[in-house]
């Protein structure tokens, strides 16, 4: 297995965290030298935040562990192409290299919706989309539909 279905594989564990608490399946993990350095999912319904991104959380957990706010070096691997918000943040982060699982047509800012690497931003990442892209859009797509036949609204405050 290449590296990155092999970390990309270690964002779903997360994803199914998520899962588990009944946020919307997203997971996150940095890696740089071969190590993992940051780990998130998405925890925005239990914090009641709506900056508790899987992104957010792995950048913040890498920059403790690696003492700086700089990320240079490190590669983020996350589920769901990352938001306007996340893809800021990686920017800001300068993180070398992204790569995620499913493309999100709805709020995606690494292609989808919008690219923030075709604006003149001071750093911008490499990008590699679709990698485990089956299986990390099923278990959000598996998400959505039981949420909707539930006829449960997601908690809103």
């Amino acid at each position: 297995m290449n590296c990155d279905k092999k970390y990309m594989k270690m964002a779903l564990a997360g994803a199914k965290k998520a899962l588990s608490l009944g946020e919307t399946p997203v997971g996150c993990v940095i890696v740089r030298g071969g190590i993992v350095v940051g780990r998130g999912y998405n925890r925005r319904e239990t914090k009641l935040s709506a900056t508790s991104h899987a992104e957010i959380t792995a950048i913040n957990a890498a920059c403790k562990k690696l003492a700086s706010w700089r990320l240079a070096g490190c590669t983020l691997y996350v589920t769901l192409e990352p938001c306007p918000m996340c893809a800021g943040a990686i920017i800001n982060a300068r993180i070398d290299n992204v790569v995620f699982g499913a493309y999100d047509p709805k709020s995606g800012a690494f292609g989808s919706v919008i690219n923030l690497n075709d604006f003149p931003f001071n750093h911008k990442p490499c990008l590699t989309g679709g990698v485990l892209g089956g299986e990390c859009g099923e278990i959000l797509t598996d998400f959505f539909k039981n949420l909707r036949s539930s006829g449960k609204p997601k908690k809103t405050t």
